[in-house]
């Protein structure tokens, strides 16, 4: 049983998260909680370059046909994909047919590989932006959100410096704000609280 089933429907949320159960268990479990396993921030990475020009729900409902076919995000394997294995994906309903998706993913995947030489993980790679620790902003609206911050361009920057494709400064911003780089829940969501001790 999810820990979101215990939490009362009463509680106040983030008005992005409506009133989807696989949404609201994302936004109570995941979106915004501090995240430093270098799978999981590949998977991300990859997930939220998915979701460009479409509905990050259209990617939670996928995400488990994603995880098969990207065997569970292992970079490792990812990034020998070959030609053949894009094929094969590109052939894939249960996951966004994007050619240039895909292969962002591999490319990414072998960017990740570097970038674990140089830094020693991802995790030090990615949270270096911010100094490894969470920016915590007093968000009153989600609407207020700008779609990309200067942090988020120098993320992308340094993403793409090191090989890495589809990390635009909005996908980049949009990962930050998911894997708790920055703490993005409206102050009145019970997950600001949380989320800032």
């Amino acid at each position: 049983m999810l820990e979101s089933e215990f939490i009362p429907m009463t509680q106040r949320r983030c008005g992005w998260c409506g009133e989807d159960p696989l949404y609201i268990s994302y936004h109570d479990e995941e979106w915004g909680v501090p995240l430093h396993d270098d799978q999981r921030l590949f998977e991300m990475l990859i997930l939220e370059g998915m979701q460009s020009g479409l509905s990050w729900i259209t990617i939670l409902r996928k995400r488990n046909a994603f995880r098969e076919a990207f065997e569970n995000f292992d970079p490792n394997v990812v990034a020998k994909f070959g030609p053949k294995k894009v094929k094969q994906l590109l052939n894939n309903s249960g996951i966004i047919r994007n050619r240039a998706k895909i292969e962002a993913a591999v490319a990414n995947a072998q960017a990740t590989l570097q970038v674990q030489k140089e830094f020693g993980s991802l995790d030090a790679f990615l949270w270096r932006v911010v100094d490894g620790k969470p920016i915590i902003n007093r968000r009153i609206s989600y609407k207020t959100a700008a779609p990309k911050t200067a942090l988020s361009e120098k993320l992308s920057k340094e993403c793409r410096t090191h090989g890495f494709k589809f990390v635009g400064p909005t996908v980049a911003h949009a990962f930050m704000q998911a894997v708790g780089m920055v703490n993005d829940h409206e102050v009145k969501c019970f997950r600001y609280r949380e989320l800032s001790k």
